[in-house]
């Protein structure tokens, strides 16, 4: 399989690591014209969608259209193409080259943008409202070139801080985009005109600049393409659902559409009955919720040790229901005032924390998405990558609109608008705990995320020695009853651990760990049947092409010292090559975790035990994983790699 960076290796050979974090990006030729091409597309679109709806709301007087429906119409229109064309997108992505689709799509702006410039000008309602499925057309050939272009150019370190600065600059874009719609359309005399000539500029620059995107080769060159929209829809929906884990990810990111829909569509009238506030208060609720985005998205990278860190999604879904909710209460009892201004509204503390709650309530939701966007980029096949986003826009477009059937539902059937983020909180909680039970993964690495940041000061080092593709043996010495939930923290990829039988018996960590398929083990004298399972389990991860973590002394130290290392590693590396599988073999050693609670260092009724004193240690104290170079399966003897495991942990 091909390494994700390898295209981008020809003009940016030593880029890949170079940067310190994701905003060096910028200044690399491989991500900055593509990040500044998609935030001038999606300025555009939403200066030219924003322009128009005030156009016909407040400007024309359409018989056939009042102007409560504008917004509506226009919103359907714009996402129509999503779920007509997007299978046709992914397939095209993924069969051409991604710059030449990408300035395909620039090109294809331009001449919508001139025909809308038309429309502005003569105040034509019905070229402009062409114009809004043509860019809604745009935009769906945008959206799989737009996430299946980073994991091309970008390594798995970077594809979290990479999709945090797109998704940034997407929502900072809508913004700027929005504002500066209503702000030009609304200039007398010259609106219309200042409107045309401002979408048009818009497309000239982002075209200039998708000119510098340096070349992206096709991942499936050899692809007939289907053209046929609705068998061809079907098709990627049974693509994306043959990578399970995959399928759930592309469902979470679409309910977050759906959460963030009602939300974004309720604004206006939520300023108005709710806070009684006037446009400006609208306007003010937009910039909170796309500053929130965007700070969640940033952060992501930080706060994931820049690797792909699914552990984040949890912890954002949490935030979303928590402040939703807060929302209602903090919303549900404003009294009956006159239409407020900003100035007016601002200076009220009770709306401060109908603020704070929008602002968090965004900010968990970027922490939410990336993550998942990166892990579809890191776990989908890049022959047909493309195809698997497609699939995901044209999830997220049913999803938006059944946001829309159902919040309009709800306020026919006499809901309030508070009443409704309430409803919307609540259902996260339910979603989010039912996706996560169906993909413990999630869960799992929430809990690992957890410990690794708030219990212990978990440094890792050479995390670069663990494979980010393909089957290989990690190797560790056993300290504590945690050991494995750190090695978790520590792998941007599922591990599969082989582990004494008797931990499963230990409460919670039990638990956790038959959710995350460990693989018991019995000494063979004592359970012969059980031994040779394990064994031919671990055999079968090692097909599969996953990881497996074996603690090759056995059992946990009882004294703090490295034991001697047992000959089941030789076991799994010989069934291994006897079917042609040879995977490196990684050594890893854990530091500063003995005298943890966790470690059997209490001496009870002559036995060593853990988990006696909680406190034993202090809060927060710092431990480690050194991470060694691979070891060749022909090198592997257990002396061989307990002195490998040894020296590291002297490192």
């Amino acid at each position: 399989m091909t390494n994700p960076a390898a295209a981008a290796a020809a003009t940016a050979p030593h880029e890949a690591n170079a940067h310190a974090n994701q905003f060096a990006l910028l200044g690399q030729r491989r991500f900055a014209p593509f990040f500044w091409t998609q935030f001038a597309g999606a300025a555009n679109d939403n200066l030219f969608k924003f322009a128009f709806t005030v156009m016909v709301t407040y400007q024309l007087q359409l018989s056939w259209m009042p102007p409560a429906m504008a917004g509506l119409a226009i919103g359907a229109l714009f996402i129509l193409p999503f779920l007509l064309f997007s299978a046709t997108a992914g397939q095209l992505t993924d069969k051409f080259d991604k710059t030449k689709m990408i300035r395909f799509v620039k090109n294809l702006e331009i001449a919508i943008m001139l025909l809308a410039a038309w429309g502005f000008v003569r105040a034509d309602a019905v070229v402009l409202l062409g114009c809004v499925f043509l860019m809604g057309l745009h935009s769906t050939l945008f959206g799989p070139v737009k996430f299946a272009y980073l994991p091309q150019v970008l390594d798995a370190r970077e594809l979290t801080g990479g999709n945090g600065m797109v998704e940034m600059g997407t929502f900072v874009a809508i913004l700027l985009g929005q504002v500066a719609g209503g702000l030009l359309v609304a200039l007398p005399q010259v609106g219309h005109t200042t409107v045309a000539v401002a979408c048009v500029l818009l497309a000239l620059a982002g075209r200039g600049v998708a000119q510098a995107i340096p070349a992206a080769p096709a991942t499936d060159p050899g692809l007939v393409i289907n053209w046929n929209p609705f068998s061809e829809t079907w098709r990627n929906l049974k693509l994306a659902h043959g990578n399970i884990v995959v399928f759930r990810s592309l469902l979470g990111i679409s309910w977050m559409w759906f959460f963030g829909a009602v939300f974004l569509s309720q604004f206006p009238s939520f300023a108005k009955e709710v806070l009684h506030g006037d446009e400006q208060v609208a306007s003010l609720l937009l910039v909170v919720f796309s500053v929130g985005i965007g700070i969640g998205s940033l952060l992501c990278e930080t706060l994931s040790r820049r690797q792909v860190e699914i552990g984040l999604v949890p912890l954002g879904a949490i935030g979303m229901s928590v402040f939703a909710i807060d929302l209602y209460f903090a919303s549900r009892a404003l009294p009956p005032v006159a239409v407020m201004g900003l100035g007016t509204f601002v200076s009220q503390a009770a709306h401060w924390r109908v603020m704070a709650d929008l602002a968090l309530l965004s900010l968990f939701a970027g922490l939410y998405s990336v993550p998942m966007y990166a892990l579809i980029q890191l776990r989908s096949q890049p022959t047909h990558r493309a195809r698997i986003i497609a699939a995901n826009n044209i999830l997220n477009a049913l999803f938006m609109i059944g946001s829309s059937v159902i919040a309009g539902a709800l306020l026919g059937a006499g809901f309030t608008i508070p009443q409704i983020f309430l409803f919307t909180g609540i259902a996260n909680a339910v979603v989010a705990f039912y996706i996560f039970m169906l993909v413990p993964e999630y869960l799992l690495r929430f809990i690992a995320w957890l410990l690794s940041h708030f219990v212990y000061r978990f440094e890792i080092k050479g995390d670069e020695h663990i494979p980010t593709e393909g089957a290989a043996v990690l190797v560790c010495n056993h300290v504590s009853f945690i050991d494995a939930i750190l090695l978790m923290a520590a792998s941007p990829r599922p591990i599969r651990f082989i582990m004494d039988h008797r931990i499963f018996k230990v409460p919670v960590l039990g638990w956790l760990f038959k959710l995350a398929k460990a693989i018991p083990i019995a000494p063979q004298k004592e359970d012969p049947a059980a031994y040779e399972a394990a064994f031919a389990k671990a055999l079968q991860v090692l097909r599969e092409g996953d990881l497996l973590a074996i603690f090759p002394e056995g059992a946990i130290t009882r004294d703090g010292k490295l034991q001697p290392f047992k000959g089941g590693v030789m076991k799994i590396i010989e069934s291994a090559r006897a079917e042609g599988i040879e995977p490196p073999v990684v050594p890893m050693a854990l530091t500063n975790l003995w005298g943890s609670y966790f470690s059997r260092i209490e001496l009870r009724g002559g036995q060593n035990v853990a988990m006696a004193k909680p406190f034993r240690r202090g809060f927060y104290s710092r431990v480690g994983l050194n991470v060694g170079h691979a070891v060749p399966t022909a090198d592997v003897r257990p002396e061989t790699l307990q002195q490998r495991v040894s020296g590291l942990l002297g490192a």
